[in-house]
């Protein structure tokens, strides 16, 4: 199903001068607070698109896993931040990895940096293995997940992650899932070692959790990807893991294939 990328601008809609203010999808997307690398992205993960799809309204509260270095929560946290609630599922502030530090710390920084923004964002944790919950039981509307399942495959995980979704959603709640597309019949361990993911696979570990799929959208597709490369997914931009060998063939391709799926846990 292919998504309009054209959204209906509010008529209240505020300009950007630095710090976001009061504003629809489309203006936050376009303003002036998000990173400029970030921003240079938008023509692979098409953010507007991508969240018009799952649906995501101001007035929602919204649990972002694993949000990294904010790329997606500059998007989420000013757009929600007047109406709704921006749940940020970070790494575990206990754990022994010195990269979850390093990168929980430079997030907090990030939050820290910009009240105006990200001063309502409520940082809970993602470590479903340890069953700690993501946000309160049955309190969220929408549960948001982007490029992160290969890496839970990897922890062993995977199945508890989803279950941790279901758990924080209310009934009727939506689960929107992007992630790097493997052909169909690839191996778990080509997988893992890949970051590339069958669709049929994501499909299941949601089903086993007990949502719904409700619709899929190509708006994340990219034909240019085979979804073989030397370094995995890691060898297209933005990681360009092999470094300047054959870097302008990979740049041509862009960023991965990916699927983007909507599920739904049922009313009752």
């Amino acid at each position: 199903m292919k998504i309009n990328n054209m959204l209906v601008t509010l008529a209240c809609a505020a300009a950007f001068t630095g710090s976001v203010q009061a504003a629809d999808l489309k203006s936050v997307v376009e303003g002036d607070h998000r990173t400029e690398s970030f921003a240079a992205r938008d023509q692979y993960r098409n953010p507007q698109a991508t969240l018009q799809f799952i649906g995501i309204k101001p007035d929602m509260t919204v649990v972002e896993i694993a949000p990294g270095g904010g790329w997606y929560t500059e998007i989420l946290a000013p757009y929600l931040k007047d109406e709704g609630t921006l749940y940020a599922a970070h790494f575990p502030a206990d754990s022994e990895s010195s990269y979850y530090q390093r990168s929980l710390k430079a997030f907090k920084e990030k939050l820290a940096a910009d009240k105006d923004s990200y001063g309502k964002v409520e940082l809970t944790e993602f470590d479903p293995a340890s069953g700690r919950p993501i946000a309160p039981a049955g309190s969220a509307d929408a549960v948001v997940t982007f490029r992160n399942v290969h890496n839970w495959m990897n922890g062993g995980y995977d199945q508890k992650a989803f279950d941790s979704f279901f758990a924080a959603l209310k009934p009727g709640g939506v689960l929107g899932v992007v992630e790097h597309r493997a052909k169909p019949g690839t191996s778990r361990e080509d997988m893992i070692q890949s970051g590339y993911v069958t669709q049929d696979y994501v499909i299941e570990l949601a089903k086993n959790a007990g949502f719904e799929l409700e619709a899929s959208s190509d708006v994340n597709a990219n034909p240019k990807d085979t979804a073989k490369h030397p370094k995995g997914v890691w060898t297209l931009p933005p990681s360009l893991r092999l470094g300047d060998q054959d870097k302008d063939k990979y740049l041509a391709i862009g960023e991965s294939d990916r699927m983007t799926l909507r599920f739904r846990k049922p009313k009752s």
